[in-house]
């Protein structure tokens, strides 16, 4: 009897994920390697052995580097990728995750702190997307994901500089698909909305902030980083042949309220 296909099925695929150790990142690679992909990722300061271990006890090739994504140049993303290609014997998903975030009010917000959260979440997923998407057009297949924010779509507060990265990275998504969407490779986004993070950490300990946050998600919580693994799954998957610049949001209902 033949084997029942499964779209969602990623055996054999070679997969990169930025900022792969912890949180969203760690939820995604965790997920694509449950899925049966083989996963390098980076990391900046959270030691990476346990998610090695874990990708690993599910009969995974697992890699990591420690990369540092603020003033990347293109050297250092050929080198990043290059890293995951030769890890793991090639590369076929590219899940730009890593990202930064700086709260100030916009009267009291520095220019470093606004070019270092630019850096980090829109020049490194440029760089990074431009590095894979070579390998991935010659080859004629490959999956990049972006992971963008419901602030994409909204302002928020006090976080000038990461709304217009994710703002921006959306607009990057748009691009990218529109010139290598008939070259194989689909390019698409995931919009996470609060998640329990380290980039949230100080929301959740500020009782006012969270209960008001909490207040307009329906589902009534935080995700868990771990829920955003099926939905890179499925952009990572034959499952999205047809998905490209979409944008798939994860946030419990919030952009419904």
């Amino acid at each position: 009897m033949s084997k029942t296909f499964n779209p969602f099925d990623l055996t054999g695929r070679k997969a990169l994920v930025t900022g792969g150790a912890t949180g969203i990142g760690e939820g995604i690679a965790l997920g694509l390697a449950a899925a049966g992909a083989d996963v390098a990722l980076t990391y900046r300061s959270h030691a990476p052995d346990d998610t090695i271990a874990r990708i690993e006890g599910m009969g995974r090739k697992a890699a990591a580097v420690r990369a540092d994504f603020t003033g990347m140049d293109e050297t250092a993303a050929q080198e990043v990728v290059g890293f995951a290609a030769d890890a793991l014997g090639g590369l076929d998903i590219l899940v730009n995750n890593a990202g930064i975030i700086h709260r100030a009010e916009a009267t009291d917000f520095a220019f470093d702190d606004w070019r270092r959260v630019l850096s980090v979440n829109l020049d490194s997923v440029w760089l990074l997307s431009q590095a894979a998407g070579r390998r991935m057009v010659a080859q004629g297949a490959g999956k990049i994901v972006i992971v963008a924010s419901v602030l994409s779509s909204q302002g928020g507060l006090f976080v000038p500089a990461y709304a217009s990265s994710k703002h921006a990275v959306l607009g990057l998504t748009k691009a990218l698909c529109n010139e290598w969407a008939s070259k194989g490779v689909n390019v698409n986004a995931i919009a996470p909305g609060y998640t329990a993070t380290d980039n949230t950490e100080a929301l959740r300990k500020d009782p006012d902030r969270s209960q008001a946050l909490l207040a307009r998600i329906p589902a009534g919580r935080f995700a868990e980083p771990s829920e955003m693994a099926g939905a890179a799954v499925f952009l990572a998957s034959d499952a999205a042949s047809y998905c490209h610049g979409s944008v798939v949001t994860v946030d419990g209902g919030w952009l419904a309220r």
